[in-house]
């Protein structure tokens, strides 16, 4: 019934296994891929015909992560797996970013990718192999796939690269860095590394080139036993219409592209295609071609005549040479109640920069495969439709701000304080009010700069810059800065983040078969000098954090109780700590282990919250002085409540400086008092006596009289 094939192979100290044959058997690829003991099933299925009014790839890349793979149940209220969470929104954009430029050209059949783990080990992380099945699975399916392609995960622990770091040993790497290619060349880079130098990432991208190999033999030894027919891709021969349009209109997309505003190079092109439109579809005659193939010869021409100026004459499109920055302006401090704000805009791109510090209650709680866990520190990107000109629907938060956002958050984490000694919870937004190359950087450099103006105690100012490529045959150029016309147009998108010791974060997309090492080199050092630059222009705004939180942040102030304390401090059913937030309007945070968190943006409230949760937990010591309330009035004296729930009998002898008939001349029930601890009474109960003390100065009322212990 089944036809299963296999292929086996030791891979980082680990088995991988990948199997087809008998699962998901009418996809047009199933690969089943174990790694360790985590299981993950790719499936891929084209349409028969080509998609009618595309000009486009029109690849869909899913991966989803089942809470039976961990032995879990999904928590909320309807118990099942809801809408993409960021993991694996960021996993399928993974996926996607190295295949699709592996299709061959002219492909338009609907083609899905459908990735499922089905279970995970708590060692090996699904992400990567979910690359490898999704590599495997297309390579099967015979779909025009031009790969297969590898990918590994590299570590660096001890100055030593590591193979698909276990996430055990992932807490004491330096580099989180996933890799996918070819047999000859990388296609992608995605990567978080502790300020390491330029020399240590490329090798790490080499290492990881290196060592999936085996893993692209694999496949390829499965696709001889299984692999589908592959199915055929019509091309049309366009040089006839290529050679019509240029002699039509190469001079004016060449003066289009020699615009430097975006605007009024946009409405040159546009009026430069109307032209082409116009002569090819003349009113009333008979169209000799689809509209839909000159469009598309047109954006090639585009794509022509801005790679050969670049490669001709070294000018690009505003006439910039290859390595200069566009001018920056950075301004911190720009929105007068936000706890930390920066403006930073670098040419036609601008990023306005939001810091807010939380408290533990603002914590974001995240259900991940693994378990739940608690992250402090969060970063949202927006990108509305005025930042490019363009009118749009505002609705839920796409793929691409997500891994826009997550790409900052990766460059900034490493220079961040610990939470211990920084117990505040941080979350940055960028609104992208402008946009033409590269917001995702404009996003690091200015959340560097709102989080120094809200005082926070960053290692060192972060910046980032977008390198581009062009390269023909054998000649190449790498661009520092790239405009977006530059990206879309370019061969590589490359993305540099770090301080001025080192890289906090690589990505790298590739639209063409790959790049080689010697490429990569010369990108990373020509980063490596705009980094510093922009860093430069970003010091003229602030070089270090604020030595003061924001007039609106929240001061948090941190110690430890007790463990067997921390029950008293709540209170049955939180009675006594809502009580403590109610009316002292701080927040409170108790942990396992004893750690109270206390904030507010009032000095005085924090300080009422913390002396009355020792009052509490701590144990009252002798000669001290305590706010007291009178609770009762006896004839022998008073009881006075002090330090939370204790009381003490304060003597009628001990209470004034005269002799006191009555116990009420004095004091009466609900009135403040200071005490004096004095002592506690000779059986070891928690029985008190107190002596009354000048409410304003704290003096003895009376020194002399004689200590009684306190009633039962």
């Amino acid at each position: 019934m089944f036809n299963i094939q296999t292929v086996e192979l030791d891979w980082g100290g680990r088995p991988l296994k990948l199997e087809t044959g008998k699962i998901a058997r009418q996809a047009d690829g199933a690969v089943m891929a174990t790694y360790g003991e985590t299981v993950v099933l790719a499936t891929v299925v084209a349409a028969k015909t080509p998609r009618e009014g595309v000009d486009f790839l029109p690849l869909t890349v899913d991966y989803q992560e089942k809470t039976y793979a961990a032995g879990r149940i999904p928590g909320g209220y309807f118990k099942r797996e809801g809408r993409p969470t960021e993991k694996e929104t960021l996993v399928s954009r993974l996926i996607d970013r190295p295949i699709r430029p592996l299709f061959a050209e002219g492909w338009r059949c609907e083609t899905q990718v459908i990735v499922t783990v089905l279970s995970h080990d708590m060692e090996n992380d699904p992400d990567v192999v979910a690359m490898v099945a999704s590599s495997a699975a297309l390579t099967l399916s015979g779909a025009p796939f031009m790969g297969p392609i590898g990918a590994a995960r590299v570590g660096f622990i001890n100055n030593e690269f590591v193979l698909n770091p276990t996430l055990d040993e992932m807490a004491e790497t330096q580099l989180d860095l996933v890799v996918a290619g070819t047999n000859n060349a990388v296609l992608m880079v995605e990567s978080e590394a502790k300020e390491l130098p330029e020399e240590v990432m490329l090798g790490a991208v080499m290492f990881g080139h290196k060592h999936f190999q085996p893993v692209i033999e694999a496949i390829i030894k499965l696709a001889e036993k299984a692999a589908k027919e592959p199915r055929e891709v019509t091309t049309l021969d366009n040089e006839a219409i290529e050679k019509e349009m240029l002699g039509l209109i190469e001079p004016d997309l060449r003066a289009a592209y020699a615009i430097p505003i975006k605007q009024q190079r946009y409405a040159a092109v546009d009026a430069a295609k109307a032209k082409v439109m116009a002569h090819f579809f003349p009113e009333g005659a008979e169209p000799r071609f689809d509209k839909l193939r000159v469009a598309g010869v047109f954006k090639e021409l585009e794509a022509k005549i801005v790679r050969w100026n670049i490669l001709d004459t070294g000018k690009r499109i505003d006439g910039r040479d290859l390595k200069t920055v566009r001018n920056i302006i950075a301004e911190a401090g720009v929105l007068p109640r936000a706890h930390g704000s920066a403006l930073f805009t670098r040419g036609e791109t601008q990023a306005l920069v939001v810091t807010t510090l939380g408290t533990g209650e603002d914590e974001q709680y995240v259900d991940a495969l693994s378990g739940t866990y608690k992250e402090t520190f969060l970063l949202h990107y927006n990108f509305p439709p005025y930042s490019v000109g363009e009118t749009g629907r505002l609705g839920g938060t796409k793929r691409r701000e997500i891994g826009h956002g997550k790409l900052a958050w990766r460059a900034l984490r490493p220079v961040l304080p610990p939470h211990h000694e920084f117990p505040y919870t941080l979350r940055i937004v960028s609104e992208i009010t402008e946009s033409n190359g590269s917001s995702s950087m404009a996003t690091v450099c200015g959340s560097s700069l709102s989080l120094m103006d809200a005082g926070v105690p960053i290692k060192r100012p972060t910046a980032g810059i977008a390198m581009g490529l062009i390269l023909e045959g054998s000649r190449y150029a790498v661009l520092s800065d790239i405009l977006g016309d530059e990206d879309h147009l370019g061969d590589m998108d490359f993305k540099v983040a770090g301080t001025e010791l080192g890289v906090t974060s690589l990505q790298m997309d590739i639209k063409i078969a790959g790049i080689t090492e010697e490429i990569m080199k010369v990108a990373l050092g020509q980063a490596k000098d705009g980094r510093i630059h922009i860093l430069g222009e970003m010091a003229k705004a602030l070089t270090t954090a604020r030595a003061e939180l924001g007039e609106y942040a929240p001061r948090i102030e941190t110690f430890k109780i007790a463990t067997d304390k921390i029950r008293e401090v709540i209170g049955t059913g939180g009675k006594v700590i809502r009580e403590i937030v109610e009316k002292t309007g701080a927040k409170v945070n108790i942990e396992d282990d004893g750690t109270v968190k206390v904030a507010s943006s009032d000095g005085e409230s924090i300080r009422a919250a913390i002396n009355w949760i020792k009052s509490i937990a701590s144990d009252p010591e002798i000669g001290h002085i305590y706010d007291g309330t009178v609770v009762k009035v006896m004839e022998f004296g008073a009881f006075v409540n002090f330090f939370g729930s204790k009381d003490g009998l304060v003597h009628i002898s001990q209470l004034a400086a005269n002799r006191v008939q009555k116990t009420a001349d004095v004091v009466k029930e609900g009135d403040k008092v200071k005490v004096k601890l004095l002592g506690f009474d000779d059986r070891g109960k928690t029985r008190l006596s107190m002596k009354a003390v000048d409410q304003t100065t704290g003096e003895d009322l009376e020194a002399k009289a004689k200590v009684e212990p306190a009633a039962e």
